[in-house]
């Protein structure tokens, strides 16, 4: 017999270190553990009654220790695929502790069915359904599965419980604007899970997730976590950002946003001057090849109507950094594309340039037509900087794509870094004196500048560094802080490229 619930445990497992979206081997020189918070996690905990105790652990940022566990009546736990053998690991501790497990988040909805150890699962949108789990739970009925059968409004939407959160372990918070994209890309399942329809929050319930940032004293980088921030574009225009200018200048300024919005932003001055007054700094693109017949074969229409060099471009000549998603592995690629790729990431001096191998995910286009085709190999790790090979049968030779996958990757992040940082002074001299690219920068910012001249002249690309650093100080001194930035990103993105490609290399040695 169970016991009753009192205490709940919400748990968030480990992401590998070894993949470009950690920033794992960042954080060090920030003095950080992770760089940004389960905001999942944290959105269910605001929909639990308010008479349970709760505590949260992200591993990313401290252990899961036994005491926690013997304290939870029940082990609430989310993941991604990329998770979840750090999540099996919990469940089974779990398990062995006598506590309840509830599962949910991406990889629970995805694939449930080859999940073992789970008590109850929530699959889909967790706001709908939470509330009459919850009820059932605590009446000792809960059912093995509740799903989420439509979208649910995010009108109403509770603010996430940032509480619970140590602000000292991240780089960042995180909050949600907006779910679903209305582009039809093959290979993404983001569109296929929150519809095509984005479905918005009000702007005074976006203000309210603000001033409770703001009351707990975050000052810094927040990610708006939106896959499309800009798949409803005119009400971004119209409504959310002005409403955030007016907020920055009435809090004097104390966030940065960051985001990811797809390549015909570039189309719209408007909208990226109110990006730009509203502080945003960065954005992240989802531009995946230079090939136009990749681009028709996957869906992507979007990219395919514009000139994406000059878009970038564009966006940058407004204060933008544009990070930026590349793919190898398509069906159309050619034997060339390694070399494109290298080209045009560089040409258009992209920083971060995350490449990684097609991925066919469950319930894909993607996946479903590779399904038909006798296609698919294994299940997706959820790691698609992986080397190793694609989980399905690709047109191109599998060992021809994994060496031109390697080859982008030394290239772009070279073992003395050089291409990297080039691609660094191209972005800091197309936007140095623009508005909000340029600012003073902070005491925590220079004790970072200590740590990494106490650490990165002395690794393999040490004298690259050092020419970085010294031209940006000589032209560039109001960017002073966004050269500091760059530098200790590089080392992780030095880093794991080592990795990646000395697994690489003991792969084949050993095939």
């Amino acid at each position: 017999m169970r016991r009753p619930i009192h205490n709940i445990l919400l748990v968030y497992p480990e992401v590998p270190q070894n993949t470009y979206w950690s920033y794992k081997h960042t954080m060090p020189f920030l003095n950080k553990k992770s760089a940004m918070p389960p905001l999942g996690l944290i959105t269910v905990a605001s929909h639990l009654p308010g008479h349970l105790s709760l505590r949260l652990v992200d591993m990313n940022v401290a252990p899961l220790r036994d005491e926690d566990l013997l304290w939870a009546d029940a082990v609430f736990v989310s993941a991604m695929i990329i998770q979840k053998d750090s999540f099996a690991r919990v469940v089974s501790r779990a398990t062995a502790m006598g506590a309840l497990v509830v599962a949910g988040g991406p990889y629970p909805s995805g694939s449930h069915e080859e999940i073992h150890g789970v008590d109850h699962f929530i699959l889909g949108e967790a706001e709908e359904i939470i509330g009459p789990f919850m009820q059932d739970l605590l009446a000792g009925n809960a059912r093995f599965l509740y799903k989420s059968e439509g979208k649910p409004s995010l009108e109403t939407t509770r603010v996430p419980r940032f509480d619970l959160l140590n602000f000292n372990a991240y780089a960042s918070m995180s909050v949600q604007y907006s779910r679903g994209c209305p582009f039809h890309c093959e290979f993404c399942d983001i569109w296929k899970v929150y519809g095509n329809k984005p479905r918005l929050k009000s702007v005074p319930d976006i203000l309210k997730e603000l001033d409770a940032l703001y009351a707990l004293g975050w000052n810094g980088a927040v990610f708006i976590v939106d896959d499309n921030f800009i798949g409803n574009k005119a009400r971004v225009k119209k409504e959310l950002l002005p409403a955030l200018i007016s907020w920055q200048k009435a809090h004097k300024y104390p966030f940065r946003f960051y985001t990811e919005a797809s390549i015909n932003m570039a189309e719209d001055d408007a909208l990226l001057a109110l990006m730009r007054d509203a502080a945003f700094n960065e954005v992240f693109i989802g531009i995946e090849t230079p090939s136009a017949e990749c681009l028709s074969e996957t869906g992507k229409i979007q990219n395919l109507k514009t000139d994406m060099a000059a878009a970038v471009a564009k966006i940058k000549s407004y204060g933008f950094e544009v990070m930026a998603g590349f793919i190898l592995g398509f069906d159309s690629d050619t034997e060339d594309i390694a070399d494109r790729q290298i080209a045009f990431i560089q040409k258009t001096g992209i920083p971060r340039a995350m490449v990684g191998l097609l991925t066919a995910l469950p319930g894909t286009d993607l996946y479903n037509r590779l399904k038909r085709e006798g296609r698919i190999l294994r299940a997706s790790s959820g790691n698609n900087t992986d080397c190793g090979a694609a989980n399905f049968v690709t047109r191109m030779d599998p060992e021809k794509l994994r060496e031109g996958y390697c080859r982008v990757l030394g290239a772009i992040y070279d073992e003395d870094l050089k291409s990297y940082f080039s691609r660094c002074n191209t972005v800091l001299d197309q936007t140095a004196g623009l508005p909000y690219a340029s600012r003073d920068i902070r005491w925590h910012e220079v004790k970072i500048l200590f740590r990494s001249l106490a650490r990165q002249p002395f690794t393999p690309y040490g004298w690259q560094y050092l020419k970085f650093v010294a031209r940006n100080l000589v032209r560039h001194t109001g960017s002073i802080a966004e050269v500091i930035k760059f530098t200790v990103i590089g080392h992780h993105m030095h880093y794991v490229t080592r990795q990646t490609l000395r697994a690489a290399r003991l792969e084949a040695a050993e095939a």
